[in-house]
């Protein structure tokens, strides 16, 4: 019996509502595909078009366990339908993921297209696939999320070209979490082991020195400098917002930023420089940052203060000396200890999530 005649025959069970029913028919014409002629079923219009409406029919109402078996079992195949294929991987995760990562039917306007309309993990998944094309690169890269960065920094199994290299080492100047992974690329140059050497810990330091021949005591002297002048910059001196925001970043490179400065730069006046440095040791967007420091309420300073270590015992004192230089915002009103009094209690990782879900739902 040819592929088509067979799968005549099992559409007309695709209109049963029993999902036992469905779930057979279901895998066994993935079963009859995989037995067939691969190039047959691939090259056949008429079947690749009955093979969709079979597959959508039975999709569309399809239980989780059986949408997640279908798509590991049409993951491999090159005869999948490429629509069906997309929808599988705009599912949740567990079911998109090894569509994501090795569906031959995904091409690169397909997986530039999930990383603009899905969510952080199913772009987490695009950034691992192996193989990746400059289109989908230069969108991870467009895209400018830390943890899609991180991803493609660590796929080893994607070639990154010179231009791609020195843009993920610019980032790391502000995303703690590239540099151990870009430390290990092939790609990596001497030009930019400099670059990056100034932002990695002493372990990463000393890898990148003795592989790449580096000039250690320039590169230390100049770490020194970034340090002491972001240090010397005391409470006297004003600064734009652009000019606190390369301080901070100049601390951050040398490792030297740490929650404990928050509470230096309230008590300096310098309230820009608590807000960069917030958004930097929170991996934070800074106008988020900014937003919260302006809100009507407190506990969105709150949430972000617990992302970075800051214990809830000092917040009372950060939300005063945020008032006192920001007139009386966050509001709030009263003493800074009854407000804070009523704020739940936040963890690090609880506090990050609540103040990422509360800003994207503003």
């Amino acid at each position: 019996m040819s592929v088509a005649v067979r799968a005549d025959d099992l559409l007309r069970l695709a209109r049963s509502k029993s999902p036992a029913d469905r779930e057979r028919l279901l895998m066994a014409v993935v079963d009859l595909c995989a037995a067939s002629d691969a190039r047959e079923v691939k090259a056949a219009k008429p079947i690749q078009d009955l093979l969709s409406s079979i597959f959508m029919t039975l999709v569309v109402e399809a239980e989780r366990d059986i949408r997640r078996r279908l798509a590991e079992k049409l993951a491999p195949v090159e005869w999948a339908p490429a629509a069906l294929v997309y929808v599988l991987a705009l599912d949740e995760i567990e079911i998109a993921r090894p569509v994501i990562a090795q569906s031959p039917a995904l091409q690169d306007a397909d997986l530039v297209r999930l990383l603009l309309e899905a969510t952080l993990e199913h772009q987490v998944a695009v950034a691992r696939r192996p193989r990746l094309g400059q289109p989908v690169i230069d969108a991870i890269l467009d895209g400018d999320q830390p943890a899609v960065l991180t991803a493609l920094a660590a796929n080893a199994e994607v070639e990154l070209t010179p231009e791609n290299m020195a843009r993920l080492v610019a980032a790391a100047r502000r995303i703690a979490t590239l540099r151990a992974p870009l430390s290990r690329r092939t790609e990596m140059t001497p030009a930019l082991a400099r670059d990056l050497y100034v932002w990695v810990g002493q372990s990463l330091r000393q890898k990148l020195a003795a592989e790449f021949e580096l000039d250690l005591e320039g590169l230390d002297g100049a770490l020194t400098e970034a340090v002491r002048e972001a240090y010397a910059d005391g409470p006297g001196s004003g600064g734009d917002a652009a000019t606190e925001g390369r301080l901070v970043g100049k601390l951050a490179a040398a490792g030297q930023l740490k929650p404990g400065y928050l509470m230096r730069a309230l008590r300096e006046g310098k309230l820009s420089r608590f807000v960069s440095a917030l958004a930097v040791l929170g991996d934070f967007d800074i106008d988020h940052v900014r937003l919260a420091v302006d809100a009507d309420r407190p506990d969105l300073l709150a949430m972000a203060c617990a992302a970075v270590g800051i214990d809830r015992s000092a917040f009372p004192t950060v939300l005063a000396l945020v008032w006192k230089l920001n007139g009386g915002r966050p509001g709030a009103g009263g003493d800074a200890r009854t407000a804070t009094a009523a704020l739940p209690a936040y963890t690090r990782t609880g506090g990050a999530a609540a103040f990422r879900q509360a800003l994207e739902a503003a």
